[in-house]
């Protein structure tokens, strides 16, 4: 139960993230930025600190960074839940081999029988007659 809320909340703060960091605007949108009128302003900008939405974005930041820390929790307690829970480690079982098939299973032509030609582009040799 709690998982599912936590897998929800991480959800609804990747999507608010993903929206609120496109919704804002860039540092150096302005039109003298380009000519090196950005350069003049103060560390954090004329604007203070931060605004609504850069604080909110932190805010958002924090909380997928928290669930994402739970989800992480959580899967290590059913990972560990399911190596006690009696299976046999999967490196341990025998796996059986297929066997290979036997050449008498396998119909050939009577044409491959007797070839006795070497396949490939180059002719054989030439028989010396003496």
């Amino acid at each position: 139960m709690l998982e599912t809320v936590i897998v929800v909340f991480h959800l609804l703060a990747a999507l608010s993230l993903v929206v609120l960091v496109l919704l804002q605007q860039g540092k150096g949108a302005e039109a003298g930025a380009s000519f090196g009128a950005g350069a003049s302003n103060t560390v954090f900008g004329s604007q203070g600190s931060a605004t609504f939405l850069s604080k909110f974005t932190a805010i958002l930041a924090a909380t997928f960074f928290l669930t994402a820390l739970g989800l992480g929790y959580f899967a290590k307690q059913q990972a560990h839940q399911l190596s006690q829970a009696g299976l046999p480690d999967p490196a341990v079982l025998e796996v059986k081999e297929p066997k290979p098939a036997v050449n008498d299973d396998v119909p050939v032509l009577q044409e491959q029988k007797s070839e006795t030609t070497p396949k490939g582009d180059v002719p054989p040799p030439a028989e010396e007659q003496k």
